[in-house]
């Protein structure tokens, strides 16, 4: 018969002594080893347009970018979130393209789900220690406190007061991180296990605002200011370049971009031309596209591999489609050179495969791609 026994340990604040279970240790993004790291020394996984699906629930969209929901992706170690925000008759929503194509509602339930993942995953300084049985080794059931950034495509020019009225609605604006400048890159980023401790552990940035001209909210950061990024819509493996693209003042200048103090964001997504010249994830390719530089040409790896050559470090953020699927996650691990603890994933997705004719279905619409030609049909309800 085993004798349980729980105690309740409530651990004062950062700078006073704290008390930790036996070969445990506290874990900031699902490793130990990233709490003490500068926010700008690590890199970041991120689902593009992560609120945007395509699975069962939509009859698989090809408006889609992930098979698995934003809380999922957090779970399982995403920490940058993207997303498209539009001006759909007065409500601020989330739209990939356009909201007749694929709208999965307001900016402000999207960013609900985030807080409440975030206040099931705190840092308050109250731990759970289950001791089986007495006098046996110590296990710490408590979650991984996480900074997680969210990334907004402010696609119709929404207003610093706009979208802050949104993350007043959801209540994560507390959470958000306000440097010392906001017009001008930053040299030193906190550690992760700081912004916990001060619970600023919400970094957004917003491509794109005005930062002058925001004094409404100063935790919601323009992207340029502090980013630069690779291009996006490459079609072909061979494209990907380490080149910066945006902001122009740098588009073209690796050196430039460095020195100039921005964070790296290399956008590694594949996508396809469908008729009418739009264009979809190449899901066909995804495995070798998320994959290890093992997988080949146009791989995840390999282009760590040249963009770590070309900046002198590794890139800040990684961005893919389909973030479960060709090891996006281990890649990255690797490269922060970390064995993640704590992580939840989702079951394994089915294989993404491609077929001549798929359909997805939108309220009121229905496309088919059919021998790469794209066919829309008009509904009337």
């Amino acid at each position: 018969m085993h004798l349980w026994t729980w105690l309740l340990v409530t651990l004062p604040t950062a700078g006073s002594l704290s008390i930790q279970p036996r070969n445990a240790s506290v874990a900031c993004n699902n490793s130990p080893d990233l709490c003490n790291r500068s926010y700008s020394n690590i890199t970041f996984l991120g689902a593009h347009d992560s609120p945007f699906l395509s699975n069962a629930s939509n009859g698989n969209s090809d408006a889609g970018n992930q098979d698995v929901d934003t809380v999922a992706q957090l779970n399982a170690g995403v920490r940058l979130l993207t997303a498209q925000v539009h001006n759909n008759d007065g409500s601020w929503d989330l739209c990939h393209t356009d909201c007749a194509l694929l709208n999965v509602g307001k900016l402000s339930s999207w960013l609900s789900d985030i807080k409440t993942w975030m206040d099931d995953n705190p840092n308050d300084g109250t731990w759970l220690f289950l001791v089986y049985p007495l006098f046996h080794q110590n296990s710490l059931t408590d979650k991984s406190p996480a900074v997680v950034t969210v990334l907004i495509v402010n696609s119709d020019d929404a207003s610093p007061a706009d979208l802050d009225t949104e993350f007043r609605a959801a209540n994560i604006a507390s959470y958000g991180y306000v440097p010392n400048s906001t017009t001008t890159a930053l040299s030193t980023w906190p550690t992760l296990s700081s912004l916990i401790a001060a619970n600023t552990r919400l970094i957004t940035f917003v491509a794109s605002l005005t930062p002058s001209t925001n004094t409404v909210a100063p935790y919601l950061l323009d992207e340029f200011t502090f980013v630069f990024e690779t291009p996006f819509s490459v079609t072909s493996p061979s494209n990907f370049t380490c080149a910066p693209d945006r902001p122009p003042t740098v588009q073209g200048q690796t050196t430039a971009a460095i020195q100039s103090g921005r964070l790296s964001l290399v956008n590694h997504f594949l996508d396809s031309v469908a008729g009418l010249g739009i264009q979809v994830p190449n899901t066909a390719a995804i495995n070798v596209t998320n994959g290890p530089a093992s997988s080949g040409t146009g791989s995840l790896g390999m282009e760590i591999e040249s963009c770590s050559a070309a900046y002198g470090k590794a890139p800040n953020f990684l961005l893919v489609d389909y973030f479960d699927q060709g090891n996006a996650t281990g890649t990255v691990d690797e490269l922060n050179g970390i064995t993640s603890v704590g992580r939840v994933t989702s079951a394994p997705a089915a294989t993404k495969t491609t077929s001549s004719s798929t359909q997805t279905r939108i309220p009121g619409r229905v496309f088919w791609t059919a021998g790469g030609v794209l066919i829309s049909l008009m509904v009337v309800l």
